[in-house]
């Protein structure tokens, strides 16, 4: 048995049951819910200034629902958590955060609402395919859950916490830090609240929670400028009472029949519905792998299936959103969160979405408020994949961060080519490099960046380790999985028969033959690092 002073568990007192509630659970809900709220209002934005969702589904029909998606989850991993401290007898088991999955927003958005809305003229048409989406993907999830402990037990984990690293590194934490230093007036500021409360053991009056500190600060700093005048944080007056006309009492309403009206869009539909269904697989592994490393295991299956059955009753009533196990558990766990916060997030998540009351906060609070928080989740992530896997590792987990950053050198090309009307393909690839800017290289290396990032890491660990065999059958999946586009390509199928990505995955199958004779070869003694290395 692990010595419990050495790995961080703390056993309850004898016949003491785990609190349901406990100071740091504040802590966490502000931060959690925050984050939660974030969410949900950037979600309103998709639906109210890029679908142009009439105000009846956005605010009657969607978030009821998935304000009710969320209750459930948060309050199924409470109840999970709560389990696992009577299993256990342990006071420091945090439950895991979940919530509206923020990668499949803006896919299940962008990419399939979007464009049919904009064929049909018709929001609410987009509406349906997006309800179909995630009712195909919350199959896949229920699926998966059955396949995914298998994979977890063969893979690394510098290679699940590597390719989590690279997500929390460039999609969580690159938009916050950026906002920050936008408006640093607030952003800097609110950053030093956290980070001397969450970092540095600073305690606030009478026990505030560091994220309320934070919040409350960029509230005054932000609407004192306003009144002098000054345009900081986005906060406006005017906004704010326009906002209070859509607050009233909003149930969700069963949409089994828009449901399947957006089947006939399925074709269109099961382009992203599979590989996201594949990319949800491994996002939970990654997450759950990370909650185990913080102290806390919990069941694959369970997660799996759990996403996959709130998914699907938050579709039948009108959601158009996977539910996902976030993460940053180590982070809530750390600021003190343990069962208590989750539920009370989905509770006031509940009642936001159904008065109507998530978009009157997004007028009153400034986003850049919210941001530190948002980035000290995404430092705690990064640096867990290295604090919690052997030290010879890193190099792996470095690697595995290559295709998120190519992902993201991607969107940030793509989203600059829009503005102005443009695209790669359009302004020349050729052009692009010329300048230094290799675009198809960011094409194909963070094509399914996740999934990506944990083969390629989990290649390196198994060579560091010589385990070359090991290191051989995962260059032939990823052989496998770049044939068929879920790595390397943009679309997935077999291509003309010779697959989607046929170039990098006769590379990987290369790499598998090179590997496997490597293993049959007796091994040297190590070469010493560079000095420039050491």
């Amino acid at each position: 048995m692990r010595n419990a002073t050495a790995t961080g568990l703390h056993p309850a007192p004898p016949g003491a049951g785990p609190r349901l509630w406990t100071p740091g659970d504040w802590n966490a809900l502000f931060g959690f819910g925050t984050n939660i709220l974030v969410n949900l209002l950037t979600l309103s934005v998709l639906l109210r200034f890029v679908l142009h969702m009439p105000d009846e589904i956005t605010f009657g029909r969607i978030l009821p629902a998935a304000g009710l998606m969320l209750f459930l989850s948060t309050g199924y991993y409470a109840w999970l958590a709560w389990r696992l401290a009577i299993r256990t007898g342990r006071d420091d088991v945090c439950a895991l955060p979940s919530g509206i999955s923020v990668p499949h927003m803006f896919i299940v958005t962008l990419v399939v609402m979007l464009p049919i809305a904009t064929q049909t003229g018709d929001p609410v048409k987009g509406w349906e395919a997006g309800l179909t989406w995630v009712f195909i993907q919350s199959f896949v999830l229920m699926a998966g859950g059955f396949v995914a402990p298998v994979i977890r037990r063969i893979t690394p984990r510098a290679a699940l916490l590597g390719t989590l690293a690279g997500v929390s590194i460039t999609f969580i934490s690159m938009r916050p830090a950026l906002e920050m230093f936008m408006t640093p007036v607030i952003g800097l500021l609110c950053f030093g609240v956290i980070l001397a409360a969450w970092f540095g053991a600073t305690r606030y009056p009478r026990g505030m929670p560091a994220g309320l500190v934070a919040i409350a600060v960029g509230m005054v700093v932000a609407w004192v400028c306003n009144a002098l005048g000054l345009p900081i944080g986005g906060v406006n007056g005017a906004r704010l009472l326009g906002a209070l006309t859509n607050v009233g009492f909003h149930v969700p309403i069963p949409a089994v029949g828009h449901v399947f009206a957006g089947f006939e869009y399925l074709g269109v539909i099961l382009v992203t519905a599979i590989p996201f269904g594949i990319y949800d697989l491994v996002e939970a592994m990654d997450n759950v792998e990370s909650a185990e490393a913080a102290g806390d295991h919990y069941p694959t299956t369970r997660v799996l299936t759990a996403d996959g059955v709130v998914s699907l009753i938050g579709c039948l009533m009108g959601n158009p959103y996977i539910n996902a196990v976030y993460i940053g558990h180590p982070g809530w766990k750390a600021m003190g969160g343990r069962i208590g916060y989750s539920a009370a997030t989905g509770a006031v998540v509940l009642v936001l979405t159904w008065l109507g009351i998530a978009g009157v906060l997004l007028d009153l609070v400034p986003v850049v408020a919210i941001s530190p928080i948002l980035l000290y989740i995404g430092m705690l992530i990064g640096a867990q994949a290295f604090q919690e896997t052997p030290k010879a590792h890193a190099p792996a987990i470095v690697l595995a961060f290559t295709p998120h950053l190519a992902a993201w050198g991607k969107n940030q090309i793509d989203g600059a080519l829009g503005a102005a009307g443009l695209n790669a393909h359009a302004v020349g690839l050729d052009r692009l490099a010329s300048q230094g800017v290799l675009y198809h290289g960011l094409e194909v290396l963070g094509g399914g960046a996740t999934l990506a990032g944990l083969v390629l890491a989990a290649i390196g660990v198994f060579v560091i380790e010589r385990e070359y065999r090991r290191a051989a059958a995962f260059a032939l999946v990823g052989a496998l999985l770049a044939y068929l586009g879920l790595m390397h390509g943009e679309a997935v199928g077999v291509g003309n028969g010779l697959g989607v990505a046929p170039a990098v995955a006769l590379a990987y199958a290369m790499l598998a033959a090179f590997l496997f004779t490597c293993g049959r070869v007796p091994a040297a003694r190590p070469a010493a690092l560079p000095a420039a290395a050491e």
